[in-house]
Parts: structure tokens; C-alpha cells; sequence
């Protein structure tokens, strides 16, 4: 097919526009394909420093898409600063099942839920779109496995970081058992030293970054979801800077964030402390797009919140992109992107052909 008769669908995997529609057939059946592969990025998120039981372990997700708690309710320590996580909300865990995520619960391939995923077909436009096909991807907040095991699925090299140990030992699990040989590497430690921890030159930064104390992760200083907000925002700060300048120039970086809410109940401008991170950084936006996200159960709390104090149910996250020197040089650099995508067939193992007759 000629390419001026092709739609911007056949050329691209979905049209280049400013809203990615997530509520789609053809991505969600693109994102269960990626799923089916065995991707349990919800792994190493059961046991925290809160205890295996408690009800903030089910909502360790990545903070992303349809993995972030939703940013209209408040998880942080009760006023008595206990450390038993008890959500600041009237609607109990136990009585909204574990307090579904605004972008609702994945499902993994084996049937258990529970914990959302980033998406996966989210990653694979990134890639495709923004990353040189043999790129090096630098994750400075990485959370689960999915990013690292789609890239190394699409034969890019990904570096991750984070914190957690057992969050490490879980991603490495999940690259043996999906892509044993895949150029992929998660690195315990924090961010803000990124330079040390994986010295290196990189063609994509990409990354999903925790908001804030809106779900505290562990009990580690340097955690930020442990930080009050001014010194979240310093050190969120650092981390972008570090992490742009182990970015070759004429490079694209994408940042997945959405806004999230304060004590009195008013958005923190998160998105706008993101752009002014990466201007600090040196780079600058260049391509913001609106993620639509399932609803899941919003409609069951968003009648109660707007009921109560007019706040609306949010469903969208922000894609932010931005730019690193000469956006037709780092255009060049990534080359033309080939919508025709692969089977996830020709993506599986052996073993795994059977899950996509």
C-alpha cells in the first residue's frame, strides 16, 4: 500500500493527535495481547513496610495510567501518623473494593487483579514513536516491570530505577520468565544519583513519577512520597535535571503525570511543576497529549465527591513531551516509524502462541 493512500492508523498505530483514546477496541485488544505475554507488573508491590495485609498494598500500582490512585482521594497517614496507611477518605478500602483506581483494575493474563498496570500499548507508542529502534531508555521512577519488558520486546535497551528491592527482584522475575534475553536492567537506588547508578548516554527518558504523599510507597527517607511537598518538589526537580543530562542531545524525554490533590482538597499543579522541571533541565515542551482512561469505578465516587464538594471525577492523565536540541535532527535520529506492528505471535515465546489463536 502506497503510502499517501494508507490511514494515519496504518502509518502510525493510531493517528498522531493531541488525545490518546485508551477506551478504544483496538487498543484495549492491542494492550491484552501485551498482557497476555504474562505481564504482572503489579509483582513486588504486595509487602511494604505496612505489612502484607494492609489495604495500601492494593494500591501499590504504578503511579500512571490506570495505575495511579485516584488523584481526588487522599492516602496518606491518618492524622494520628501511625503508619498504618488508613486512607483520608469516607469511602473505605474494604467497602469500594481496595478503592479502585480512577483508570480502573488491570487484569493480568492469569486472571488476578487487584493492582493496576501502566499500559503497556501506552509504552509501545512511546517507543515506536519517539525512540530510535535500538535505542536506550533511562526510567528514573520505575516502578513495575511494564516498561522494561515492552522495550526489550521491541528491541530496545531500558534502564530502570527505583528504590525497593523487592520491587527490583520482582521486575527481574518477570524478565526471565518473558524476556530472558531481552537488554533490559532495573538498579536499586535513588534517582537523584542516577549518574552513578547507570552511567550512561541515553536516546529516551521515559517515566511515570509518584504524586507526591498521595500513596506512600515505603518508609525509606528518600522516598519521595515520604517528603513534604516542598522537598518532593526539590527533589523531583534533581531527578529530572540528572536524569536530562545522561539524555543525548536531539532526543526526545516523555513524562506520564496527572495532577493530584492537597489537604484542603486543591490540585498541587503537578503538571506545571513537570514542565518547569524539564525547563530546568533545558528542555522544553514540545507535544502534550490527553490520555482518556477507563472509567472503572469512578462512577460509583464520583456522585459521592461532587455530591459532597463539587469536585469532578477525573479520567485523563497528561502525556507531557519534551525536546532536547533540534526536533527534525531527533526526528532523523528515530527514523520512520513502521505501523505495521508485529504479531504479538512473532513477540511470545513458543509457549505463549496458544493465548492469540
Amino acid at each position: 500500500m502506497d503510502i499517501e493512500t494508507k490511514s494515519l492508523s496504518d502509518r502510525y498505530l493510531i493517528p498522531p493527535f493531541s488525545i490518546l483514546n485508551a477506551r478504544e477496541g483496538s487498543w484495549q485488544d492491542r494492550k491484552r495481547e501485551w498482557l497476555a505475554l504474562g505481564i504482572e507488573s503489579e509483582l513486588g508491590r504486595g509487602v511494604t513496610a505496612y505489612g502484607v495485609d494492609n489495604p495500601r498494598n492494593k494500591l501499590c500500582g504504578d503511579a500512571s495510567p490506570g495505575g495511579s490512585p485516584s488523584p481526588d482521594v487522599d492516602y496518606r497517614h491518618n492524622e494520628r501518623g501511625d503508619g498504618r496507611g488508613k486512607p483520608m477518605t469516607s469511602t473505605t478500602v474494604a467497602s469500594n473494593n481496595a478503592m479502585k483506581y480512577a483508570g480502573g483494575y488491570e487484569e493480568s493474563a492469569n486472571g488476578h487483579s487487584g493492582t493496576s498496570i501502566f499500559d503497556p500499548f501506552l509504552c509501545e507508542l512511546m517507543y515506536r514513536w519517539f525512540c530510535p529502534v535500538t535505542g536506550k531508555i533511562l526510567d528514573p521512577f520505575a516502578g513495575g516491570s511494564v516498561r522494561g519488558v515492552v522495550a526489550a520486546k521491541l528491541g530496545r535497551s531500558y534502564v530502570g530505577i527505583d528504590l525497593r528491592p523487592e520491587q527490583i527482584e520482582a521486575n527481574e522475575a518477570q524478565r526471565t520468565a518473558i524476556v530472558p534475553n531481552g537488554d533490559l536492567r532495573w538498579f536499586v537506588g535513588d534517582s537523584r544519583h542516577c549518574g552513578t547508578l547507570a552511567p550512561d548516554r541515553y536516546d529516551f527518558v521515559f517515566s511515570c513519577p509518584p504524586y507526591g504523599d498521595l500513596e506512600v510507597y515505603s518508609d525509606n527517607p528518600a522516598d519521595l512520597s515520604t517528603m513534604a511537598h516542598s522537598a518532593f518538589v526539590e527533589a523531583y526537580n534533581a531527578i529530572i535535571v540528572e536524569s536530562c543530562k545522561m539524555l543525548k542531545p536531539d532526543r526526545f524525554a516523555c513524562f506520564v503525570v496527572g495532577d493530584f490533590r492537597d489537604k484542603k482538597g486543591n490540585y498541587r499543579n503537578f503538571v506545571s511543576d513537570t514542565i518547569a522541571a524539564f525547563r530546568l533541565a533545558g528542555l522544553e515542551l514540545y507535544n502534550e497529549a490527553i490520555l482518556l482512561t477507563a472509567v472503572g469505578s469512578l462512577p460509583i465516587r464520583a456522585a459521592k465527591q461532587f455530591e459532597t464538594s463539587r469536585k469532578l471525577g477525573k479520567t485523563h492523565q497528561n502525556v507531557l513531551i519534551f525536546l532536547k536540541g533540534d526536533a527534525r535532527e531527533a526526528t532523523k535520529a528515530i527514523g520512520p516509524v513502521n505501523g505495521e506492528i508485529e504479531s504479538m505471535r512473532r513477540l511470545a515465546k513458543p509457549n505463549q502462541v496458544a493465548l492469540f489463536s
